[in-house]
């Protein structure tokens, strides 16, 4: 199945069930992103009997406003950012954090994984199959977009490991998170409404390379 990326809505020729399907699709990627990194920070040491943040697996208790919106945008977005406290890491806190940080986009790639594997099985049986492909499509680019070291995306943790452990820094770093996600939408919003390629021509040929190894195309 051929797919334009970033996978994006068509509003002015809106198919009502790939809209739904992208939704499902975004909806699932926002709560592995989320419960990986939860997962991650449990396992390395900061587990939290009773976290209200933790395995639970309500996508709608994960949901950011602006990371939500940028997939309608973009093609891809975030969850709320994941409390992980550095302090309760084992022997080595930043990169622990590092690492539970990076365990949501890695957690989308494992998805897109399972579902390319779904999509092989039906097709397999001459179905043609639309939602497991979505599901891919949409987790690959979220994985990879979640690299930007750009908060509040998971790969901003690259940033935050060198900020020296000062009041400076951490005002910085609130300030950062503040900003990031409207930077995010309003950079994407830009690329897709004046029809400037921005960061897609860079990150674009990487989605469609692993889209296109795991989908076997």
């Amino acid at each position: 199945m051929d797919f334009h990326l970033p996978y994006l809505i068509d509003y002015s020729h809106l198919a009502v069930d790939d809209a739904a399907i992208f939704c499902v699709a975004a909806l699932v990627g926002i709560m592995v992103s989320a419960e990986g990194q939860a997962f991650v920070a449990t396992l390395l040491g900061d587990a939290r009997a009773g976290a209200k943040d933790r395995f639970h697996y309500n996508v709608f208790l994960h949901m950011s406003v602006l990371g939500t919106l940028n997939f309608l945008v973009a093609g891809f977005g975030w969850a709320k950012e994941m409390d992980i406290d550095p302090k309760k890491l084992k022997s080595h806190p930043q990169l622990f954090l590092i690492i539970a940080r990076l365990s949501g986009p890695l957690a989308n790639l494992l998805l897109a994984n399972i579902a390319a594997s779904l999509n092989w099985l039906i097709g397999s049986y001459g179905y043609e199959d639309k939602v497991f492909s979505t599901v891919a499509v949409v987790n690959v680019t979220m994985a990879v977009y979640s690299l930007l070291v750009i908060p509040p995306l998971p790969g901003a943790v690259l940033l935050f490991a060198f900020f020296p452990d000062n009041d400076f820094f951490a005002k910085v770093k609130k300030k950062l998170n503040f900003l990031g996600p409207f930077i995010i939408v309003g950079i994407f919003a830009a690329i897709r409404f004046s029809g400037w390629n921005g960061l897609n021509a860079v990150i674009t040929p990487i989605v469609a390379a692993i889209t296109k190894t795991i989908l076997g195309q």
